[in-house]
């Protein structure tokens, strides 16, 4: 699919150099180009998000009933019936640990608000000197400025550096680089001295990882003792769930099978599940209390935030997940998938680990000179897999963090959750003839890889 946009485009596309199918329409996880080919979806709109997959009429039908006769208001003068519905639904549903719901429309955005509350919190309790932020290095929270500073990662921070917040980052307690999680806390308690721990905010960081590092998570004696830490020094643990939120790893979220609970969690994505463009941070009640009792007011907005169209579609959506026991679904056949996955790439020289949580699966790759190592930058791995998937009527996901150091090329899969089982292993089955084509082409380049 190399070459350039078409000629008569006036859309400002993000590759220059790439020739963009254009999409007519999709039923369940298969899309339709203009020109007759079919695709299959298996990362659920290409970042997470599809997770119902295509033409579910039930949805905007079931929203139109919710919404009422208003589509839009501005919540900072209304509330609205969706909303608090939606609000009410998430707490006592998906996410009982939490208290309080702040809509917004997009990923970013919520992990953007979510650094706004706990700043806010932290001021109204009378300790301002609270503003640092502490997150792992290997991460992706968003495209905002607020949200690119809290990834350790240059070459995504490049050329924006001087707009953005110095943040502290930990190495990542990956297998490569640390199997127990140990050598992180002793990171995180290197910049807590360094910094003092009383002018600390939030932790900041993902429960299972996405693009950065898909399916993967810190050992338990990491999350015990980021909680232990937490106790000790009182800073807040944000969880960006805007990918795994909302039953994408087998739960209504990732933390919910960790030894820890966060004070603040960013949902999205699944939220709106590819119908409205809706996200959230839900919050501790305690969150919400010191901020109630302290300014009472937390200055932030965007236009549609909290409308009732968007959280109409929200409402729809939560109820054909609880309707078809989605979550429960994710749950049962993720391991399987995981197994299905490492039989079929394990075996390849460019395969490194291969990870799983629920509908959530991830493939990290390796030079196969020494079968350990991060490959070369400049072969870029993700962009020969992602291009000769697309060639075959395959929609993946692959991220080419290589010049940073931390991780290497890696393929991202996120299949919907009403994916049959036979459409699960088609998937599989063309990602694994894709993998293996581009493989062989490793293998037949010169011995110095160029």
């Amino acid at each position: 699919m190399t070459g350039a946009p078409s000629a008569d485009s006036r859309v400002f596309p993000r590759y220059a150099d790439f020739a963009y199918p254009s999409i007519a329409g999709g039923r369940g996880v298969w899309l339709e180009t203009v020109d007759g080919r079919r695709i299959l979806d298996a990362c659920s709109g290409g970042v997470m998000t599809a997770g119902l997959g295509y033409g579910v009429e039930a949805i905007p039908d079931s929203a139109f009933g919710y919404m009422g006769d208003i589509a839009y208001m501005y919540n900072h003068f209304f509330t609205n019936r969706p909303a608090e519905q939606l609000a009410r639904r998430l707490v006592e549903v998906a996410a009982p640990e939490m208290g309080r719901v702040r809509f917004v429309t997009g990923g970013s955005e919520a992990n953007e608000t979510a650094l706004r509350i706990a700043r806010q919190y932290h001021v109204d309790r009378g300790q301002p000197e609270r503003w640092r932020v502490i997150s792992p290095a290997q991460a992706y929270h968003g495209a905002t400025m607020g949200t690119l500073a809290l990834t350790g990662r240059p070459a995504l921070q490049e050329p924006f550096a001087p707009y953005l917040a110095r943040h502290h980052h930990l190495p990542p307690a990956t297998p490569r680089f640390d199997p127990t999680g140990r050598a992180a806390l002793d990171a995180l308690d290197e910049i807590l001295d360094r910094v003092g721990p009383e002018t600390v905010s939030a932790f900041f960081c993902e429960p299972v990882s996405a693009a950065s590092l898909p399916a993967y998570s810190p050992p338990d004696l990491f999350w015990e003792g980021l909680a232990e830490r937490r106790d000790r020094h009182g800073f807040l643990i944000c969880f960006d769930e805007v990918v795994t939120g909302m039953g994408r790893t087998g739960s209504w979220f990732a933390y919910q099978g960790l030894p820890i609970v966060p004070d603040l969690v960013a949902a999205g994505k699944m939220m709106g599940a590819g119908y409205a463009p809706l996200a959230a941070v839900l919050c501790r009640e305690e969150i919400y209390q010191a901020i109630a009792a302290g300014s009472e007011d937390l200055d932030l907005g965007h236009t549609w935030d909290g409308a009732p169209l968007v959280c109409a579609v929200g409402m729809a959506v939560l109820d054909f997940i609880l309707e078809h026991g989605l979550v429960n679904r994710v749950e049962q056949l993720g391991p399987g998938l995981a197994q299905e996955l490492e039989a079929a790439v394990g075996g390849l020289s460019i395969t490194g680990e291969v990870r799983g949580r629920g509908f959530l699966l991830g493939v990290e790759y390796v030079d196969p000179r020494d079968g350990s190592s991060i490959p070369p930058d400049e072969w870029n791995l993700a962009r020969m897999i992602t291009e000769t998937a697309l060639e075959n009527d395959l929609l993946v996901n692959s991220s080419h963090p290589n010049r940073d150091g931390w991780a290497g090329d890696q393929t991202l899969l996120a299949p919907a959750f009403t994916a049959s089982r036979a459409e699960l292993t088609e998937m599989i089955e063309r990602f694994a003839a894709v993998a293996a084509a581009v493989d062989a082409h490793v293998r037949r380049m010169p011995a110095g890889g160029g």
